[in-house]
């Protein structure tokens, strides 16, 4: 059985059958951790607490990579959420540009998360990763997976986006990206009938020059959708 289908009794990160792991720390409040795995190498940058109850995984584009879009974005968003005591996992794809593999590393690493203490999660993704960030979110209930927030999102991949109707979802699109028109954005958002769309004057695909600008509002957004609902707070 392929290994992006885990059986019943298997979960996620159960059936990706790591083999073999290490972690170093790198950085105040910064770890970086190796899953190896006999389908290719699943790499986390874990910025904060391990045992954060308010954690986001951040994926990347088609070709993978860990600094999402604009220069860095989710290293300068993981610097400031562990510095509030909040978790963000940056994931690098076991293979980049599969979608169901890169959707099961995601779900993997929010099961690793709860492992350790994670309850909330936002999903972040850029470009093709709009699509994974989608879809995993799609997997969990709300309670879970209560945000998704994309950046230049693809459509494709993302046909089931009303199964995302119940979360907050926020959708980033530079006006002058010429890879992935803002279109796609809406068109996210039209499926999942929800939604709030930043069109972002003179930004290209990596959403130059606006990283400041996202920044400033997701260290806003963040906190208040993974905030626990009214009258959760301390329950075990």
């Amino acid at each position: 059985m392929s290994d992006e289908h885990p059986t019943e009794e298997q979960t996620p990160l159960d059936s990706l059958g790591v083999i073999g792991m290490q972690t170093v720390e790198v950085g105040d409040q910064l770890d970086h951790l190796e899953l190896f795995t006999m389908q290719g190498l699943l790499t986390i940058l874990w910025h904060g607490p391990a045992d954060a109850e308010e954690v986001v995984v951040a994926v990347g584009g088609a070709a993978g990579g860990l600094l999402g879009p604009h220069d860095g974005l989710y290293h300068r968003l993981g610097v400031a959420l562990a510095a509030s005591g909040r978790g963000l996992l940056r994931m690098s794809y076991r293979r980049p540009n599969d979608l169901e593999a890169c959707v099961h590393d995601t779900l993997a690493t929010m099961e690793l998360a709860g492992r350790h203490g994670g309850r909330r999660f936002a999903v972040l993704g850029h470009s093709f990763g709009g699509a994974v960030a989608v879809r995993a979110a799609a997997h969990l209930e709300a309670a879970v997976v209560p945000a998704v927030v994309t950046f230049a999102t693809q459509s494709a991949g993302c046909e089931r986006a009303d199964l995302i109707a119940d979360r907050n979802l926020l959708l980033f699109h530079g006006d002058a990206d010429v890879i992935l028109p803002p279109m796609a954005s809406e068109m996210v958002r039209m499926i999942a009938g929800t939604g709030e769309m930043v069109l972002l004057p003179g930004a290209d695909h990596l959403l130059r020059p606006a990283g400041p600008v996202m920044l400033e509002r997701l260290l806003t957004h963040l906190p208040e959708v993974l905030a626990p609902p009214e009258g959760d707070a301390g329950d075990q």
